[in-house]
């Protein structure tokens, strides 16, 4: 095993923690200024943090357009993102200036929301609209941002018996570098019972 001590100065942290933790899913973030510029970006450092209330999370990697844009209006949108998009995705990672609208140069949609002012994109299979809850920030800079969920929109064609199909919703992750990935072989297993993993133990 090589070891690597996130105290000395030759181990890049960001590189290597993006290589070991993964596959890590994408959250295509909305946002609008406070002088009305609507900002589209992807943060792939995202995942659910409570269910009661219903609380989403990304990190921002340092200040950037999102961040300041939900510190300002204190909302967000988060917008699926998928193996369709990804040419649009990626395109919206840009560092463009704060003037400059990613719907513009990716050639999207804008999708008005339904609870707040903040919009998705109408090309994405799923919506996600969200108020801002809280942030936490660490001492280097970068910033956890958790948005209450206020409204979801999933696309009638990425159902299955009511409720969202993860083939049909194809959506894409980031891997370490410039690699991404997207769902591969699904396999279904349900979560044994204590007797039942208690049983298998046994032999």
């Amino acid at each position: 095993m090589r070891n690597y001590d996130p105290a000395d100065p030759a181990v890049h942290m960001h590189s290597l923690l993006n290589a070991v933790v993964l596959p890590r899913p994408i959250a295509w973030v909305g946002s609008r200024s406070a002088d009305g510029i609507d900002n589209l970006a992807p943060h792939s450092y995202f995942t659910i943090s409570s269910l009661n209330p219903p609380v989403i999370q990304f990190t921002s990697i340092g200040t950037k357009d999102t961040l300041r844009n939900v510190r300002q209006t204190r909302e967000f949108t988060v917008s699926l993102a998928n193996r369709e998009l990804m040419a649009q995705i990626n395109t919206s990672s840009a560092p463009v200036a704060p003037t400059v609208s990613e719907f513009d140069i990716t050639g999207l949609t804008k999708r008005s929301s339904v609870k707040i002012d903040a919009p998705s994109v109408a090309e994405s299979p799923v919506s996600i609209e969200c108020q801002l809850f809280d942030t936490m920030e660490f001492a280097g800079g970068d910033v956890v941002v958790f948005g209450e969920v206020v409204w979801v929109r999933v696309d009638e064609d990425c159902l299955t018996d009511g409720y969202p199909d993860v083939e049909l919703l194809a959506p894409l992750s980031r891997l370490g570098g410039p690699f991404w990935g997207d769902i591969g072989t699904v396999s279904a297993l349900n979560r044994p019972s204590a007797d039942e993993a208690l049983h298998d133990s046994d032999n």
